[in-house]
């Protein structure tokens, strides 16, 4: 399995200086999994690795650092307990 977090730091977050919230779609968090999910598959084709995506993601703003490392800690330590899950196999 495989989890990523993803981080952007706004050093301007408290500034008011914010753009159109509607900005094109090829800048939002879809569109950049959606590429990134394109060229992993792509290299596994031509590799020959079979694998397969989980069909949807979670997506959510980190608002502070115990958020943070709330969801840190518990991408880091799920897979250890995968085998308790009741859909494991």
């Amino acid at each position: 399995a495989m989890h990523r977090v993803s981080t952007n730091v706004n050093e301007n977050a408290n500034a008011h200086e914010y753009k159109n919230q509607f900005a094109p779609q090829s800048k939002n968090l879809a569109s950049i999994i959606r590429g990134y999910k394109s060229a992993v598959t792509t290299y596994a084709r031509k590799n020959q690795i079979e694998f397969g995506w989980q069909p949807r993601f979670h997506e959510h703003i980190i608002r502070s650092m115990a958020d943070y490392h709330r969801i840190s800690n518990y991408i880091i330590n799920n897979p250890a307990k995968w085998h308790e899950d009741k859909f494991y196999q």
